[in-house]
């Protein structure tokens, strides 16, 4: 896929320079205790000129012809890249939970391990987690693997979205 540096983007930022934009799909979701869901998905990536990126995702619970049913779960963050291909990222969920995630880069794929978590007294305790994003044939694919509430660590959650527009800078 072809795609131009954004104006204004930090150069610590230009490896990940593929991800910036809109981001729009359809996911799939499943965990012990609940029903198997399907879920439209919104992700932006966007950045103001400093070393970090932006970061929010929403989400709505779908039936099988894509209708909405519902508001689906929320998150805002800020991505930071470090030497080496590192990245750290922080995460908040609008369920209560907030996360640190520590990770590596190569090209269009990424992939991060939960660092550390914080739930709120009355959200669920997330204790570990895998996020993978990659490119693959123009699209973004996410997939979030996680242990909470006593499970092992599963899949959880799966999405692959179009790219709806190239830059956005705040």
């Amino acid at each position: 896929m072809v795609f131009t540096i954004p104006e204004g983007l930090h150069s610590d930022l230009n490896p990940l320079a593929w991800i910036v934009g809109t981001w729009r799909g359809k996911g799939r979701g499943e965990y012990p205790g609940i029903e198997p869901f399907e879920y439209a998905h919104e992700v932006v990536f966007n950045h103001d000129g400093r070393p970090f990126m932006n970061y929010y995702s929403r989400s709505w619970i779908i039936d099988s012809d894509g209708e909405i049913l519902r508001p689906g779960g929320s998150e805002a963050g800020f991505w930071r890249v470090k030497p080496n291909n590192v990245l750290e990222v922080v995460i908040s969920h609008s369920t209560g939970i907030s996360e640190g995630w520590v990770g590596q880069f190569d090209g269009p794929k990424i992939q991060l391990v939960m660092d550390q978590g914080y739930s709120a007294p009355t959200a669920k305790i997330v204790t570990a987690g895998v996020r993978l994003y990659g490119l693959v044939a123009g699209e973004r694919f996410f997939a979030y693997d996680m242990a909470a509430e006593g499970q092992e660590l599963q899949a959880h959650i799966w999405s692959t979205l179009e790219r709806q527009s190239e830059q956005v800078v705040l």
